[in-house]
């Protein structure tokens, strides 16, 4: 079973990408489900939401505590919560940054993973040109489909015009083949 931790801030569309993730994975033919962790969020409180994606059925319910990859929406985040917490020693992170490793201060914790298991995208930037909304949920879905073979790309655009049919569809999956291409 893989296993997948999305860390975001409220309004940032955390919930949304596991959504989408989770149907990306059930158009390949393959068992998935998603599952949000409400509290009392409101917009920028962080949020964290989980996808669990197999090739059999999936009774599990509960929050994933060792996630075989990271989505970390917002990078403020390092400072505020303990991201990595039960991250497998062979996991993978996806950032939202522009900034270095060094820079975010989470080196120490990169250098423990394998090399290639932490790519960063600068998400926001790429939604900003691509939708005009520093929204990166779909964009990081794009990058999270060039980091292992779980998902691919095409299934992850099938699952974002579905959950937003028309020209805001066409100009996610735009955004999300932007930063596959900037992610690969």
């Amino acid at each position: 079973m893989f296993q997948v931790r999305i860390h975001g801030r409220g309004g940032q569309g955390v919930v949304s990408a596991a959504e989408m993730l989770s149907h990306a994975a059930f158009e390949e033919g393959k068992y998935s489900h998603a599952v949000p962790s409400f509290g009392s969020e409101r917009m920028g409180a962080p949020v964290v939401a989980y996808v669990r994606i197999d090739e059999k059925d999936i009774e599990l319910r509960e929050p994933v505590l060792d996630p075989d990859l990271l989505i970390v929406q917002d990078p403020t985040l390092f400072s505020a919560i303990d991201v990595f917490a039960g991250l497998k020693t062979d996991g993978y992170v996806l950032i939202n940054t522009t900034k270095t490793l060094e820079q975010l201060g989470i080196e120490e914790t990169a250098n423990k993973l394998p090399a290639g298991h932490i790519v960063t995208v600068a998400a926001t930037e790429l939604a900003l040109k691509h939708l005009r909304r520093p929204t990166p949920n779909t964009v990081l879905l794009g990058a999270f489909t060039a980091m292992n073979g779980t998902v691919n790309i095409d299934s992850v655009c099938t699952a974002i015009l579905k959950k937003f049919p028309g020209k805001i569809g066409e100009m996610n999956v735009e955004a999300a083949r932007a930063a596959h291409a900037a992610a690969a």
